[in-house]
């Protein structure tokens, strides 16, 4: 008999695991034997943003979504003691992936999650069965308008601009995150609740500030597409 996507079978889980002393929400769904699919995020949300996705895929998969500290239900450790970095969230994925045992799995990269998940499969590539990419940049002749922006603040970085940076992360930025850029007659298909439920996880002085960090970092990230690409010649999980 075929399941639906409200049988206990496809029902997502939501928990925590301990990460280096760092308290770790994630969502799980899926049988505990199936082939693993780990799903990290991108920006604005957290793992809420795979909350419709995991349940038409756990009939025949066991799907893993973290949220990255700073992000979402997670702890925010001290920037002492974890480098909020795009190169520090491979870190802690490898980690994350470590702990609860994952010695294998696909990749769904998504957004921030492309960046952070492709370094983790450098670190670690005997453990990638498959890469699974949307909206993942590689390609610097790739990258959109909304870049422009931000290369001028790479090119000349100053307190007033990281200022405006700073003004992005708002309510109002957030949800220019989701329907800025797509045509004004479908936004009324988009709900709400993506921003309006993802911003008062982000509103507070260090998370905003860490969200800053990190675009300041995809300044980095362009060094290392010529990386991602050597990889992805050398090395093609399949299975």
């Amino acid at each position: 008999m075929a399941r639906t996507i409200d049988s206990p079978a496809r029902r997502t889980a939501h928990r925590y695991a301990d990460v280096d002393g760092t308290r770790v929400f994630y969502r799980e769904a899926g049988p505990p034997d199936a082939p693993v699919v780990l799903l990290p995020h991108g920006y604005p949300s957290s793992s809420y943003q795979f909350r419709a996705f995991m349940p038409a895929l756990a009939d025949r998969w066991r799907l893993v979504a973290p949220d990255f500290p700073g992000f979402g239900y997670s702890d925010t450790p001290d920037p002492a003691g974890f480098s909020y970095t795009f190169d520090g969230y491979a870190g802690f994925l490898e980690r994350f992936t470590s702990a609860l045992e994952l010695r294998r799995y696909a990749l769904y990269l998504h957004d921030y999650g492309s960046q952070i998940g492709l370094r983790l499969a450098m670190r670690a590539p005997e453990r990638v069965a498959a890469l699974i990419v949307q909206n993942g940049d590689i390609y610097e002749d790739e990258l959109g308008p909304k870049y422009s922006s931000l290369r001028e603040y790479w090119d000349h970085p100053t307190p007033e601009g990281r200022a405006r940076l700073l003004e992005a992360v708002t309510e109002e930025g957030l949800r220019d995150e989701f329907v800025g850029e797509i045509d004004e007659r479908l936004v009324e298909r988009i709900s709400p609740d993506l921003w309006k439920l993802s911003w008062p996880l982000l509103d507070s002085p260090q998370r905003r500030d860490i969200m800053v960090g990190l675009m300041e970092g995809l300044r980095e990230n362009l060094d290392w597409f010529p990386k991602y690409q050597a990889y992805l010649r050398e090395h093609r999980p399949r299975r």
